[in-house]
């Protein structure tokens, strides 16, 4: 029988199994999907660890939001797609039973679009939400536009680098904010405009700097913490700051430029917006054709590893996603 990732406890990467379960057949509008590839992301390492944003069912629940694969069965009154198409898992409302670690799960129809031509399965895997996540948070909330100069934080992990790439797509100024003067180079190579490295210089001074004195237009922070008042004085006046995550657990400080337009952005509810989707799949696929737009892979495991790529997730070390092959 196929092979599904489960745990009946939260804590460490050990409580991480696999087991078998049986093919299970499409409902109405829902497609089964023979998964080739899936993304191992922060979200999977609070849920196992018992920090999940909802609550869980155990024992015998399941992990993994995205993914890539093959459509292998239709459900009644789907229309549009064809077994055999490939296509990314966008989103699984009911990731903790029929998750993405796994070799086949069901979805909604609504919930899959094609893959993109050009991406191979690893690729296609790391791809959608950092993807998404940059695409919605700049373009869909905050309106990015040419020429803005946009300051990333945490710009070595996934969405930052998704990031710099949308930005550039659009014709804005991405700036890179990393901690250690060593990740400069590989974010110049990544297509930022500028990096600013923080373990050598002030962040709102070197933003300045780069931006003529007027400050970022527009700033996207994957971080938040206490160092949030900080960096909200790398912003122009009148400019904006979007969230994205939450790397530093701590208390957010109240930013300290009182004329910025703060959003909180959280995918999920765009994900649910079929105009939105529709939108995004199509900025995205025009961004791998012409080559602006590629994803980024720091390791890739094996199903029979999952133990290990939750253990290497924990390091925190990681440049890009950690991709599981099925």
């Amino acid at each position: 029988m196929p092979r599904v990732v489960v745990f009946d406890e939260t804590g460490g990467p050990e409580v991480l199994r696999l087991a078998e379960e049986p093919v299970v057949e499409p409902a109405a509008d829902e497609v089964r999907v023979r998964i080739e590839a899936f993304a191992v992301n922060p979200l999977d390492q609070m849920i196992r660890a018992g920090q999940s944003p909802r609550p869980v069912q155990l024992p015998h629940a399941r992990l993994g939001v995205e993914g890539t694969g093959v459509i292998d069965a239709l459900g009644s009154g789907v229309t549009g797609l064809a077994v055999g198409d490939p296509v990314l898992l966008i989103a699984i409302p009911d990731f903790e039973t029929k998750g993405s670690y796994a070799e086949y799960t069901t979805v909604p129809a609504s919930r899959v679009v094609p893959r993109p031509a050009g991406l191979d399965a690893v690729g296609a895997a790391a791809f959608w939400v950092a993807h998404f996540t940059a695409y919605g948070a700049l373009v869909e909330r905050s309106g990015m536009r040419p020429g803005d100069h946009v300051l990333i934080t945490a710009a070595s992990g996934s969405v930052g680098r998704a990031a710099i790439q949308v930005a550039n797509q659009i014709g804005a100024v991405p700036i890179a904010v990393t901690r250690q003067t060593g990740k400069v180079r590989s974010l110049l190579d990544a297509g930022a405009a500028a990096v600013i490295a923080t373990d050598r210089e002030d962040v709102a001074e070197a933003t300045r700097r780069h931006t003529g004195g007027a400050g970022a237009d527009l700033i996207l922070d994957a971080v938040m913490g206490p160092g949030l008042a900080e960096l909200s004085l790398a912003a122009r006046l009148g400019g904006t700051l979007v969230t994205v995550g939450w790397l530093d657990p701590r208390p957010a400080s109240f930013p300290a430029n009182p004329s910025l337009t703060i959003h909180r952005y959280m995918g999920f509810a765009d994900l649910a917006d079929p105009a939105i989707v529709r939108r995004a799949a199509a900025f995205l696929a025009a961004g791998v054709r012409t080559g602006v737009l590629r994803p980024t892979v720091d390791r890739v495991f094996g199903l029979a590893d999952i133990v290990e790529a939750h253990r290497y997730l924990e390091k925190g070390t990681q440049a890009g996603k950690i991709v599981v092959t099925v």
